[in-house]
């Protein structure tokens, strides 16, 4: 991989004692209990189930001497299979602990317990140093790839962070004329990165050899916006203009998408590769179909979404439903905005209160994370389609303009103009997923006709 980088010997930071991508102490407060307090956890109650043992208890009790041993047997039998942790007519939860139910454990010993709540922590895992992190709400400086490599842009550098071993390297360095760097993207092998330049221009390196493999050209502004569709990397620029790159042939420039009138600060092709959405500056999102690209009508887009009222920088599809998009629009709009890719029909809208800087969908449960600038500089992560808030996240004091997921889903980096870099464990901790438990079927002894 890329050999280290002497800081001291570029003399581009103002101080060697303050590194890169270096660790910093996490401030840790000390939790606040009130164990005199108990929360009700209403969604646990079964007011039908605590009626019928009130009311009903007496006419069991009554039935039971006209009923035969193996009638009373089986009666008894059914109530254990379908009345599982059915026996609470109240339930309470501690206020910090609220995946532990005590009663639960404490009389229930034997039932199945129900499915807790999964503990969000609320301070990032670890803080990294990034100085020089550019305060640009268009631009797009920061990728996790598929080799576990976090790449950050910091002015003319580009960083690698091994995420392995927490080793940072220099892979790219550019003088003032070609830089600062405004956009930077992993290719799927995770080996190859695309770094877009404001001189228009946009490299393809190597990262196992630290070498520059190629440059495009084809704007004729800032590139701020990239993203991959397999073999072909797709660049949007301040330019408005939408190129497709195929990396494959010496003429890379295969198709150019035009709808756009102001700067592409958004890029995301969808799960299957069919279907590129953009976001602008000037309010709008695009859904282009690949297919439309073979057919001569590239400048023709699928779907034209106006609803947003500000530029749309964040851009999210959904993991588990392939046509449905998410986007984020900036200080004038404040709202996350769900679409629906197949009719371009905008689903819900959700006034988040601040500005939407980017999104990501969580791999493993049905949830969305947000980033926000004015005025809280926050993390929210939401459940879907509730859209009710399941925690929210602070430490940046600036807008949390930059935000990716490790290859494994569940980390999250977000870096600020504050100059930090932080992690946060907000999708779960791969160690303590279990495997889930297998259905028992009622009455396994009991012979069936197949």
């Amino acid at each position: 991989m890329p050999t280290n980088f002497n800081l001291m010997d570029a003399g581009r930071y103002r101080s060697s004692l303050r590194s890169p991508l270096s660790d910093q102490m996490p401030l840790r407060k000390k939790p606040r209990r009130d164990l005199d307090r108990f929360i009700p956890n209403r969604s646990a109650m079964d007011f039908d189930f605590a009626h019928f043992m009130l009311t009903g208890g007496k006419v069991e009790k009554e039935c039971a001497a006209q009923c035969s041993p193996s009638k009373c047997a089986y009666r008894k039998h059914l109530a254990e299979i379908f009345n599982i942790n059915r026996s609470r007519i109240l339930s309470f939860k501690d206020k910090d602990s609220p995946s532990k139910d005590v009663f639960q454990e404490s009389f229930s010993p034997a039932q199945t317990p129900a499915k807790r709540r999964r503990h969000i922590p609320t301070s990032a895992e670890k803080t990294l140093d990034a100085p020089d992190l550019l305060d640009d709400f268009y631009l797009n400086l920061l990728d996790w790839g598929s080799g576990n490599f976090l790449a950050i842009a910091l002015g003319n550098l580009v960083y690698l962070w091994n995420a392995m071993n927490g080793d940072a390297s220099v892979l790219v360095a550019v003088e003032d004329d070609v830089g600062p760097v405004t956009s930077v993207r992993w290719a799927p092998d995770g080996r190859h990165l695309a770094v877009g330049f404001t001189n228009s221009h946009v490299q393809i390196w190597d990262s196992s050899t630290s070498k520059l493999v190629r440059t495009l050209k084809g704007h004729r502004l800032r590139v701020g916006s990239l993203d991959w569709n397999n073999s072909i990397l797709t660049t949007g620029g301040m330019d408005c203009l939408i190129i497709n790159n195929d990396l494959r042939i010496r003429s890379h420039g295969i198709n150019v998408y035009e709808g756009h009138s102001q700067e592409v600060c958004g890029l995301k092709w969808s799960v299957s590769g069919k279907e590129l959405a953009s976001g602008g500056n000037d309010n709008l999102i695009h859904i282009w179909n690949m297919s439309m690209a073979s057919t001569n009508s590239a400048t023709q887009w699928r779907h034209r979404m106006e609803e947003h009222t500000s530029a749309v920088k964040a851009l999210a599809w959904c993991p588990f439903q392939s046509n449905l998009l998410a986007s984020g629009g900036g200080v004038g709009d404040q709202s996350i905005k769900f679409w629906n890719s197949n009719t371009g029909a905008c689903l819900n809208s959700v006034n988040t209160g601040s500005q939407v800087c980017c999104l990501l969908w969580n791999r493993h449960e049905h949830e969305l994370l947000s980033s926000h600038g004015f005025n809280d500089n926050q993390l929210i992560l939401w459940k879907y389609p509730s859209m009710l808030k399941l925690s929210e996240l602070y430490g940046h004091t600036k807008r949390v303009l930059y935000m990716t997921q490790s290859p494994d889903g569940y980390t999250v980096a977000s870096g600020a103009p504050d100059e930090t870099l932080r992690l946060w464990k907000v999708f779960g901790d791969p160690g303590k997923v279990k495997p889930a438990a297998k259905m028992t079927e009622p009455f396994p002894n009991v012979a069936r006709i197949r």
